[in-house]
């Protein structure tokens, strides 16, 4: 796991802030060396530090207004299989392994009730998924972010 520090927390909030920037502005509002941004940014996308772009695509703007969280405990045995069939389906967008009674909460997108009571069967028909329970998304009150974080450790510095 990457560790990073106040410098990159600073180029990454400025990069969150104007992120069409090139390399040289960045330098230029930071008072980085162009090298130091380069070697940073390339350091990044080797490590996975950087999400992929895809994750800032609005799946209502492809057709998928609605969001659900699929609670899924499935035999622990299959556990690598379900999540395998699971990254199959093209409107699961997330799955992560929880602790507790719940074993993966899946979130799924759908284009409206019969699409997301159909995405629910498929993934009842997965060879080891037990039980689910599903949750619909409402609203999104507080989006993905690090943001805060980064802000944070610009003040450590």
């Amino acid at each position: 796991m990457t560790s990073l520090d106040a410098t990159d927390a600073r180029l990454l909030l400025e990069l969150a802030r104007t992120p069409r920037a090139t390399g040289v502005e960045l330098a230029q509002r930071l008072g980085l060396s162009r090298n130091t941004v380069q070697a940073r940014l390339s350091r990044w996308e080797n490590e996975g530090v950087l999400s992929s772009f895809d994750r800032r695509v609005d799946p209502a703007t492809l057709g998928y207004p609605l969001s659900a969280y699929v609670a899924t405990r499935v035999d622990q045995h299959r556990l690598d299989e379900v999540v395998d069939e699971l990254a199959q389906i093209p409107e699961v967008t997330e799955v992560y392994g929880l602790t507790g009674p719940v074993d993966l909460s899946v979130k799924v997108v759908a284009r409206d009730a019969d699409d997301l009571y159909r995405l629910a069967g498929r993934i009842l028909k997965i060879r080891g998924v037990e039980r689910t329970d599903m949750s619909l998304v409402m609203q999104e009150l507080v989006s993905q972010r690090t943001t805060p974080l980064l802000a944070r450790a610009t003040e450590r510095a």
